[in-house]
């Protein structure tokens, strides 16, 4: 189901907590609202839809994958650059990695590792920023 966008700031910066398979619905939504935001949205993290916990929907091409209770394992290539958020107004400077390692759970909530390079690991990184309350 399409969810509304979560602006409020006080919400957003609160921390996340685990995802367990009774969040199955989270990971549809997220699809979902993704989906419907797609012109201009690339990611998303469930406390934009108004969920505390650890998941992430991100779009890669034609595609869009959700990553449950991800952690990055290994990070280099540090940069700035800028971003934007569906859930806040305007641009602003951040730093990222040209490359990360991931550990998570797919959709299915077996074990994954995996390597990101470029934009789908800056939106990946992006978006672990929200289970900290870190606003870019």
């Amino acid at each position: 189901m399409i969810k509304q966008i979560v602006k409020a700031p006080i919400f957003l910066q609160q921390k996340s907590e685990p995802a367990s398979e009774a969040d199955k619905q989270v990971i549809v939504d997220l699809l979902d609202t993704l989906k419907a935001n797609r012109e201009h949205c690339v990611g998303m993290a469930a406390n934009m839809i108004g969920v505390k916990k650890r998941i992430i929907v991100v779009a890669a091409g034609p595609f869009a994958f959700p990553m449950i209770n991800p952690v990055i394992t290994k990070k280099s290539g540090k940069y700035k650059t800028e971003e934007s958020c569906l859930s806040l107004q305007g641009v602003r400077p951040c730093i990222r990695y040209k490359e990360i390692e991931v550990d998570y759970l797919d959709q299915n909530f077996k074990p994954q590792h995996a390597k990101y390079t470029d934009f789908v690991a800056q939106i990946i990184q992006h978006e672990i920023d929200h289970f900290e309350g870190i606003l870019i």
